[in-house]
């Protein structure tokens, strides 16, 4: 299958590039920005992009790429730090701009040709966001377009099939930016339009039988997205030598453990082994207030839970894993310019003496593609339309200790809150929607008595990866029917207030 590589400068967007390429049904990867030529050669993509960074290349320090990769013959595309790289690296001169442009602009495009090739007008709305410029050309490069702060948005050496632009084409603000990316991923670099779900399902459930052959298979479900998706891909691969396990730790939404029972038995006819551990859980994190240490407890906890279960249940050889592509790369994986954002999200801590071998059949994709993915293998409409829930459940939403009555209030005022969203049309509109709540009290009248009870905090947001998000402008009607069913319908709940901060600089979840 063909291929384009992105190798990562640090880019806040290098994901985003690469989800661009595969909507062109073109294969992309993103490689930490200091892979040997050699290593991309293997590879051997149709062609080659630089993503933006944070850097200017006269620094010091500055990231730089293999030199060999420009004698490798490939298409290159520079965007951002990469279009400087560029710049940089054939003689030109890249100096800080007088006039930085960080925001929209106006591009006039002035060769219509290859990069800019089929976009039907003559200037677009493109973003920017850059302090450093090219001052001078290198030789072999012209000006492909404009704007009115840089003279120099687009340039290419066409002979070669070098170009660097100064804008963002993959964020949503770039008008035709998903075109200009085709435009270099197929008719530039000449891959062929192959990489599409369909194809994906096909060649993974090959190799899942290749791999597994006639071993027995665990897959722990969570009944979100990413791993309904492994068991249906697994258990379309390989029947009942798959079996899941549903490990309710008691910080799930309400009546979440009936509904995920009935989903895998009913209506996808998996093997599930449930197992109610909510004490266990609940005991363990008695007392505990900081956020971090009760990730941890129910980490661990989840990996106790998850031996015996092996022990009882098994033999097994292999776990399978919802990893998603971001994981890999946030976990540390890619060794790019950017620090690790997380520590890995599923399975962990489990001892090496149950040796079981890893399986991540999603471990290449974005979760758009996972959703394709789900709705092609037959996954009930009503899972794949689920806001995202956090592996730590309710601990994550719960602020302080976790108690019964906090754990009961922020069930039930979640539930009225994605109740309210689904009757006003909104719950497909926005990425997450949920009530948290923490210590913090306030005096409330119901009937003629003062109650000092909760203040409840409704957290609705619009994303589309969650790598970024923005709080919903609900309209105030809705708003205020969520706040009066809570203060009326939840015991010990007496203010409702409502989240207005985006991420960032806030996360989308308190904890």
């Amino acid at each position: 299958m063909d291929k384009i590589v992105v190798l990562d400068f640090g880019s806040q967007y290098s994901h985003l590039i690469c989800r661009r390429i595969r909507e062109a049904n073109v294969y992309c990867e993103l490689l930490p920005y200091n892979t040997p030529a050699k290593v991309i050669k293997e590879i051997d993509p149709k062609g080659i992009i630089f993503s933006g960074g944070p850097a200017s290349v006269y620094a010091k320090d500055a990231p730089k790429p293999d030199k060999q990769i420009f004698q490798m013959g490939k298409p290159i595309l520079g965007i951002c730090y990469g279009h400087q790289v560029l710049v940089d690296n054939f003689g030109g001169k890249v100096k800080r701009a007088n006039s930085r442009e960080y925001g929209r602009a106006g591009l006039v495009i002035d060769d219509k040709a290859d990069l800019f090739k089929n976009l039907g007008q003559s200037s677009i709305n493109c973003w920017m966001s850059h302090g450093d410029a090219a001052e001078k050309l290198p030789e072999g490069f012209k000006v492909l377009a404009h704007t009115e702060n840089s003279h120099s948005a687009a340039i290419g050496n066409k002979e070669k099939k070098f170009y660097g632009i100064q804008f963002h084409p993959e964020v949503v603000h770039t008008e035709r930016g998903v075109q200009i990316l085709r435009n270099f991923a197929q008719e530039i670099s000449g891959a062929k339009p192959e990489w599409d779900m369909e194809s994906f399902i096909e060649s993974t459930i090959k190799d899942i039988r290749n791999q597994v052959g006639k071993e027995k298979v665990l897959a722990a479900v969570s009944g979100g997205i990413d791993s309904t998706t492994v068991a249906a891909l697994m258990h379309k691969a390989i029947g009942d030598q798959l079996r899941c396990v549903f490990i309710n730790h008691g910080l799930l939404r309400q009546d979440e453990e009936k509904d995920v029972v009935k989903l895998f038995k009913d209506q996808m006819d998996i093997d599930l082994i449930y197992i109610n551990a909510e004490k266990q859980f609940l005991g363990k994190l008695k007392g505990v207030t900081d956020p971090e240490k009760k990730r941890k407890i129910i980490g661990e906890e989840f990996a106790n839970v998850f031996v015996d279960v092996v022990k009882k249940n098994g033999p097994f050889q292999w776990l399978a894993q919802g990893t998603l592509y971001p994981d890999v790369i946030e976990s540390g994986v890619s060794k790019g310019p950017a620090a690790v954002i997380k520590t890995h999200h599923n399975v962990g801590g489990l001892p090496k003496w149950l040796d079981l071998k890893v399986i991540e059949p999603l471990r290449y994709l974005y979760k758009d593609e996972v959703r394709k993915v789900a709705r092609l293998l037959g996954v009930p409409d009503d899972l794949l339309k689920r806001h995202p829930f956090p592996g730590p459940g309710l601990a994550v939403r719960i602020i302080g200790e976790i108690t019964p009555e906090k754990t009961r209030i922020c069930k039930h005022a979640s539930k009225i809150v994605e109740d309210e969203l689904k009757a006003a049309g909104w719950y497909d509109k926005v990425w997450q929607a949920y009530a948290a709540v923490g210590d913090d009290r306030a005096v409330g009248v119901l009937g003629d008595e003062r109650v000092y009870g909760h203040i409840i905090m409704i957290r609705v947001v619009e994303s589309v990866d969650a790598m970024t998000a923005d709080w919903s402008r609900l309209p105030y009607e809705l708003i205020e029917r969520m706040s009066s069913r809570i203060t009326n319908e939840v015991e010990g709940a007496t203010w409702v207030t409502y989240a207005v901060s985006s991420k960032p600089p806030a996360t989308i979840e308190p904890q």
